[in-house]
């Protein structure tokens, strides 16, 4: 873990896997959304993201808009943005009309308000969204790796490419989103990836990183005998052949 260049970002909206994640000591930064913190249950966007900064207050965490008319989204982006100065302001690439976000990002960018642009998955939206980030602030470039995965194709030469891309900003900082296993993490160092989420499930995955594979095998022989003994399972019935 020590070698690792890749920051570290926990991904939820569940305060206490959040604190969790914080106390553990390895977690760069904080990401959130919608969908995550419905998930929650939060229901006070306002409260949810005072407690997290109050509780929070020296690491970067995103918040994101989430009106769906770039009117909206824009007075929205900025209050979210006076919450604190560790806070990046979430805009997705698009709206549910398929109508491009560049014209708001560029200009909430140029306002100088550090951005996490999400829900990015082609190379196009790469080169659009850093031509539009305000070089002189820190911002995000989030690309969803794990879903470009789900539909079969390989995520790697686009997160290659999109590292190059990046470089050519120096406020861009790249993000490897939706992983889907700790391998990732690895697989995103390598290839020069700034920052990638993990979930609760992956970050507690990371605490047992160099376990050695043969203590691995034996723990989960132990595993599934445990699950045998708690369940029953019977093949044989306990009466003695006798030949």
């Amino acid at each position: 873990m020590s070698d690792l260049k890749v920051k570290i970002y926990a991904d939820g909206a569940d305060i206490n896997d959040m604190m969790a994640a914080y106390q553990a000591g390895f977690v760069s930064g904080f990401t959130t959304n919608p969908s995550l913190m419905k998930k929650a249950g939060v229901t006070d966007y306002v409260a949810f993201a005072k407690e997290v900064l109050e509780k929070i207050p020296d690491l970067p965490i995103s918040f994101e808009v989430f009106a769906d008319d770039f009117e909206t989204m824009e007075k929205e982006a900025l209050k979210i943005h006076s919450f604190g100065k560790n806070v990046f302001v979430k805009i997705p690439i698009m709206n549910t009309r398929g109508e491009s976000s560049i014209p708001l990002i560029k200009k909430l960018s140029s306002k100088g308000l550090s951005l996490n642009v999400t829900a990015i998955l082609t190379i196009r939206q790469v080169e659009e969204t850093v031509a539009a980030l305000n070089p002189k602030v820190e911002n995000i470039v989030s690309v969803f790796a794990g879903r470009i995965a789900d539909t079969g194709t390989d995520p790697i030469p686009y997160m290659k490419k999109s590292v190059d891309i990046c470089k050519e900003n120096k406020g861009a900082m790249l993000l490897w989103a939706s992983s889907r296993e700790l391998f990732n993490v690895y697989e995103a160092d390598r290839l020069g990836v700034d920052i990638i989420t993990c979930t609760p499930a992956i970050i507690e995955k990371l605490k047992k990183v160099g376990k050695p594979l043969e203590q691995v095998s034996l723990d989960t022989v132990k595993t599934f005998n445990k699950d045998i003994q708690s369940l029953g399972y019977t093949l044989l019935d306990n009466t003695r052949i006798n030949h």
